[in-house]
């Protein structure tokens, strides 16, 4: 991956938001509150997946006994009053300081609800540091591929400009739909065995990607 990137575009959740362990909770509280036993963090990041509704029926929820609408409105309900006790993973905002100080530009693409993701972007006080801030327009976490194409349409970049770091498969998945390239950080919603599977670059956390960056004339390339 010898590319010279001039654009980011940047997962929230899991990936610049480390709010893992508190959606394992706010999920484990489900399950309790339906008479089924909790899960570990290592189980949740092997049945994570997109759509969330896949995920649920892999946690034990019946789908059929239960409507998805409602459990994923008392998931959220619960996740929205909680939310600011999860934090930006660490160095989170060097790290975008520092890309947007090099003149790449960058953006988020989140499966979170837009309102939700202006709010909380603009809670940490990052949004200078953000060209577009697109999520969906309901809260159940479907996919990200048509918001993406949208974006890349504004970005109007060139093949091999515009590099994508997520968390997640759908996150590789929504990359290839729509011409990035992409990297995957294993610190998140997925585990690295899930993750290793799409055959991209695969970094423990941001630190390691970062130390695998090299800024060069307003571009980022792959080291």
């Amino acid at each position: 991956m010898n590319n010279h990137y001039k654009h980011i575009i940047w997962d929230w959740n899991g990936t610049l938001f480390n709010d893992v362990e508190l959606c394992l909770d706010v999920l484990n509280g489900l399950l309790l509150r339906n008479e089924l036993n909790p899960i570990t963090i290592t189980k949740y990041r092997e049945i994570f997946t997109f759509p969330v509704k896949d995920y649920y029926a892999k946690a034990g929820l019946d789908l059929e006994k239960y409507s998805f609408e409602i459990l994923g409105k008392e998931w959220m309900d619960e996740y929205q009053n909680r939310r600011l006790e999860a934090r930006l993973f660490h160095n989170a905002e060097k790290y975008l300081q520092k890309i947007f100080s090099s003149g790449v530009e960058q953006s988020i693409l989140s499966a979170y609800k837009q309102d939700t993701l202006l709010e909380l972007v603009n809670h940490f006080q990052l949004s200078k540091y953000f060209t577009y801030l697109n999520g969906l327009d309901h809260i159940y976490a479907t996919s990200k591929v048509d918001l993406g194409k949208e974006l890349m349409e504004k970005l109007n970049h060139e093949k091999g400009e515009v590099l994508l770091v997520g968390d997640t498969v759908h996150d590789f998945e929504v990359a290839r739909e729509i011409g990035a390239d992409c990297v995957l950080i294993a610190s998140g919603h997925q585990s690295k065995s899930k993750l290793v599977e799409c055959k991209v670059k695969v970094y423990e956390n941001l630190d390691e990607m970062m130390n695998n960056f090299k800024f060069t004339n307003q571009s980022i390339s792959i080291i």
